[in-house]
């Protein structure tokens, strides 16, 4: 079942078209990976399904209603939710704070509630630290709650950012290239992660990534990108002896040398 669908998507900025009559769909509970040579329009692209940036033409559809036009607030509620390649903590917040930050479009106390102090909104907030313990649990960070999120490591800060998205309920998660600045070691656990967010939560997961081992064992399905225009799309095993994306990744590496690495 499709739960995301882009349909002729194009996203000009002046003379420049950024992207080019993309149509891709994402199966619900699978794992897709956006990949493609730098400048290939890859963060427009998820720029546009977040509803940063409003579409030229074309037409983005989550479980088949339309969020053309739609507010970034109101996708993230309605079930979309990414992370970012730059971390975007609250550093001087602790863990335990950052996670619940990404619960509070599903808190139904208003702002007199809160400032009155009422036993529902308390009850609320409890619910909401102990939901947010259990996912601090889930990617390994319990031991850290109460650590402040510039004092963790960059591995850590990485699981955090996970975290803080599974905290909005997502039906779809946007990774922006997670495995990005992490060692050997980090990224394994990365990868061990991601496997079970779609596994054991059923969240369908979308990533951009440069790092073509980890896309490769993860992906259950790929789209390829190159000047804002959709090269190929396939299984792994089809993509890696892809002649178009073996050529666009040269003058890099080829494709199938960066995923012997």
């Amino acid at each position: 079942m499709t739960v995301l669908r882009v349909s002729n998507l194009v996203k000009r900025f002046g003379g420049l078209v950024a992207v080019n009559g993309v149509h891709f769909e994402f199966r619900k509970g699978k794992i897709s990976a956006v990949i493609g040579p730098n400048g290939a329009g890859k963060t427009t692209f998820f720029n546009m399904i977040t509803g940063i940036y409003t579409p030229d033409e074309g037409q983005i559809e989550l479980e088949g209603k339309s969020i053309v036009k739609v507010k970034p607030d109101r996708i993230t509620e309605k079930g979309i939710v990414r992370t970012f390649q730059n971390i975007r903590l609250f550093g001087n917040m602790t863990v335990l704070e950052n996670v619940m930050v990404g619960m509070h479009i599903h808190l139904k106390a208003g702002i007199f509630s809160t400032l009155l102090g009422l036993p529902k909104v308390r009850l609320e907030e409890q619910k909401a630290m102990d939901e947010a313990y259990r996912i601090l649990r889930y990617v390994g960070l319990e031991r850290l709650l109460n650590e402040k999120a510039n004092s963790l490591s960059y591995g850590a800060q990485r699981r955090l950012e996970i975290a803080r998205a599974l905290a909005a309920k997502p039906k779809v998660l946007l990774l922006d290239e997670p495995a990005a600045g992490m060692n050997p070691r980090e990224t394994v656990q990365l990868t061990e992660l991601i496997r079970s967010i779609q596994r054991e939560l059923d969240i369908s997961i979308i990533l951009i990534e440069h790092d073509m081992k980890l896309v490769m064992d993860l992906s259950d399905h790929i789209l390829v990108l190159d000047h804002g225009e959709k090269i190929a799309e396939g299984a792994p095993r089809e993509i890696r002896s892809n002649p178009r994306v073996i050529e666009a990744y040269l003058g890099k590496s080829a494709l199938g040398q960066e995923v012997m690495k």
